[in-house]
């Protein structure tokens, strides 16, 4: 080549390099003492150049000169932060704290009173769970996700078919309201599955209330409240994928993102698949020992920019499933027979929500829902066909007036319910239920003193069946310092039962049902004192604590009799008392260093004082016990998880007078570790090992299902009057029944994910 050619090239080069030179990047991540935080704005001063933290509070700037630059973070309810940093060839990574004002937000809430509100502000406590906070374990589900949250608890109700529900202070799962974007669209037929199958990462945050709320949310909120609150597609990410595997043959894959139609229409899709399929026996009974599934759910949400912020949203949920557990030898050509047993449930059920505010003055807001559950189920020969459907519709007003918050409102609900169970029989034949119930409620929250806040609400539903139902609540809220408060609430609950839509025990056919009598709403009034303090030190730790102690009183509660007869469920109206008491407390610290503990425990008292006698329910647990340790390891990009939960003793339900099993089971730990890698642009690996003291329910017991080698009770000997007795086949005079299940059967197991969001 000739020379004259090169001499411009070699020139054009060197009037490139020191550009090439200045092209370097900042990345880091901002955080507060909770998580990261997202939307944070991130400027370098200088160079008058910046950009916003994403959802996951992470930032990243490109094309800097060398040299040190002046750094400003600053976000809304946060002290400006500003630092030198210095950008080199090799880049730069940095881990940004920020501090709260005085007049932080804080994350707000809307399940406690109906309102958006700051936490620290609301009368009512209300624990908060970021999509953070799910990712520290990895679950399938909600449901197996809230076995990290203190004092509430996932209870598997079979070793079948390992249906469950969630407790909260000892409280059973028909207690627990739960609820999606604040509308109460999940059933009691399908409470497990409204846990099951949205995808944990169209999750904003889930808010939990501990004790009744019935006065706002009428029936089933008796013992509590979860909401499920998905992201607003208006700011959602535009895609995102979650997929994982574990050891035992799991999968899961969730996979979605956000789409703009037009100036003023965004679109949020989100889709779950889980499938298992891999018939497992550690323990040795020819049962499976978790239930395999296939399952699918489709979740879409749509978000309308309207004038003035007024809000309007349209979403809907299909969710499909075929699961079954059983004798290790079945297949679907065994369903419904009396040959080889297994428990096998079709489920189908799809969801329609809404919210519209009003074009006027005032602020109406306008919210429905629908759902429609059907499900065809077989419990070896024994059919389970049920139809559920329920719409809800409420009209409120939000008003300020003063130093009064005023929230005004009148609900009506539908509830339809059929199925083939003496649940729906009458003398004309089936009889399908069919209820509306109108209710009408109103709220007053008052400030005073400037700090203090005074609320009262009152409820009343009428429901035809049990006529006039009221419900009132109280609370006042205290502000002590800066970062202090004492909240007292008092609150009633009432409960209408459907036991066929509720329990499991009364759909195995293990044990005959006996209805003793008219069943009456169960009634509760509900006691909770929280003291809330939080610590910012000047060097950046943080630190936390919740304390409650809480007191719930039952009247009329319907508990099942599993004691006075082993082959029989007797249902009545409890003729005396049942109490819930205890107290709780929750610890969080978290370090300059990226260092975060968080720690929980709940010690309880659940009792039945009737008929002369004091006894303390099944599958109830004295004491429990959370924590999370995270810790970044920056030199490699990774951070650590540490999690774990611990359970007392509880009495489990025995089947007869010489059954053999423990009465009570052991305390019982799982724990799990998991390493995220953050170190890839919009994409993070983690592995890691679930229950790693490999902790199984059937330790110290010789078996867990009775009668596990006859489910069809061929072999087993009755008397005149219909129970078993004993024989050489069956020496304790025992039926088959599952129902002596207090935890997962699923030992030690690793699992690998990755997680990629753009």
């Amino acid at each position: 080549m000739n020379i004259r050619c090169i001499l411009p090239i070699i020139s054009l080069l060197l009037g490139l390099a020191p550009a090439l030179a200045q092209d370097r990047e900042l990345r880091g991540m901002v955080t507060d003492s909770e998580g990261p935080v997202p939307l944070a704005n991130v400027y370098l001063r200088n160079l008058e150049t910046g950009t916003a933290t994403d959802v996951d509070g992470q930032f990243r700037l490109e094309g800097l000169p060398d040299g040190t630059h002046t750094l400003v973070v600053s976000a809304v309810g946060y002290r400006t932060h500003r630092q030198s940093v210095r950008v080199g060839p090799a880049g730069s990574r940095l881990e940004i704290r920020l501090q709260p004002r005085a007049e932080q937000l804080n994350v707000t809430v809307v399940t406690g009173t109906l309102k958006a509100v700051r936490r620290f502000e609301s009368p009512v406590p209300v624990e908060v769970y970021s999509p953070a906070f799910i990712r520290k374990n990895p679950t399938a589900n909600v449901f197996e996700a809230l076995q990290a949250v203190n004092g509430v608890r996932p209870q598997i109700n079979c070793n079948v078919c390992n249906t469950g529900d969630i407790h909260i202070n000892g409280l059973e799962g028909p207690y627990t309201l739960v609820l999606i974007d604040g509308m109460p669209i999940v059933s009691g037929l399908g409470t497990v599955y409204g846990l099951s199958g949205i995808p944990n990462a169209l999750i904003e945050q889930i808010e939990i209330v501990k004790g009744p709320a019935s006065s706002l949310y009428g029936s089933e909120a008796v013992g509590g409240l979860i909401n499920i609150i998905t992201k607003n597609a208006l700011t959602a990410p535009e895609f995102f994928a979650d997929g994982f595997a574990t050891g035992w043959g799991e999968y899961n894959l969730d996979a979605g993102g956000s789409l703009r139609i037009g100036e003023n229409t965004r679109v949020l899709t989100g889709i779950n698949y889980f499938n298992y399929d891999v018939p497992t026996d550690n323990n040795g009974d020819n049962f499976t020992d978790v239930t395999l599934q296939d399952r699918i759910s489709v979740f879409q949400k749509w978000n309308f920019t309207r004038d003035s912020s007024r809000e309007f949203s349209l979403a809907g949920r299909f969710f499909y499933e075929d699961r079954w557990g059983g004798e290790m030898q079945w297949t679907p050509e065994f369903r419904g027979t009396d040959s080889i047993y297994g428990e096998s449930i079709y489920t189908r059920r799809w969801e329609l929500l809404g919210r519209y505010q009003l074009p006027l003055p005032e602020k109406l807001l306008l919210s429905v829902s629908y759902n429609d559950h059907r499900q065809d189920s077989w419990y070896g020969d024994l059919p389970y066909l049920a139809d559920q459907r329920i719409g809800f519709g409420q009209l409120s007003w939000d008003k300020t007036a003063g130093n009064h918050d005023l929230l005004i409102g009148a609900a009506l609900r539908y509830n339809y319910y059929d199925d083939n169970t003496p649940a729906t029989d009458s003398p004309r034949g089936n009889d399908p239920d069919r209820v509306w119930i109108p209710s009408l409620f109103a709220q007053d929250e008052y400030r005073f003193s400037g700090k203090h806040t005074l609320l009262a609400g009152l409820r009343y539903d009428q429901d035809p069946r049990h006529g006039s139902i009221w419900t009132p609540r109280g609370a006042v809220k205290l502000q002590l310092g800066e970062h202090e408060l004492l909240r007292l609430n008092f609150g009633t609950g009432f409960r209408v039962v459907n036991l066929f839509t509720e329990d499991h025990a009364a759909l195995t056919g293990a044990r005959d049902v006996v209805i003793a009598e008219d069943l009456l709403p169960e009634q509760s009034w509900n006691l909770n004192l929280n003291y809330l303090r939080k610590f910012y030190t000047p060097d950046g730790h943080f630190f936390s604590v919740d304390a409650s102690a809480f007191y719930t009183d039952f009247s009329n509660q319907i508990l099942p009799d599993y004691d006075s007869d082993p082959n029989r469920i007797f249902y009545r109206n409890l003729d005396g008392r049942s109490v819930s008491r205890g107290f709780s407390l929750n610890l969080d610290a978290a370090f300059a260093n990226g260092l975060r503990v968080a720690a929980g425990t709940t010690l309880q008292d659940v009792r039945v004082d009737a008929e002369g006698t004091n006894s303390r329910p099944v599958l109830t647990e004295r004491y429990s016990a959370t924590w999370s340790v995270s810790f970044p390891i920056r030199p490699l990009q990774l951070t650590a998880d540490y999690t774990g939960n611990l359970y007392g003793p509880m009495r489990l339900p025995l089947a007869g007078d010489l059954d053999p099993r423990p009465e009570y089971s052991p305390a019982w730990s799982i724990q799990n570790i998991q390493f995220t890698f953050k170190g890839l642009e919009h994409m993070e690996i983690y592995a890691g090992v679930k229950n790693l003291l490999n902790w199984t329910p059937n330790r110290g017991t010789p078996f867990l299902i009775a009668r596990a080698g006859d489910p069809f009770d061929k072999q087993v000997q009755f008397d005149a009057s219909g129970d078993p007795v004993p024989s050489e086949g069956n020496p304790y005079g025992l039926t088959f029944d599952p129902a002596y299940v207090y935890g997962p059967n699923q030992g030690i197991r690793g699992f690998a994910g990755l997680r990629y969001q753009l």
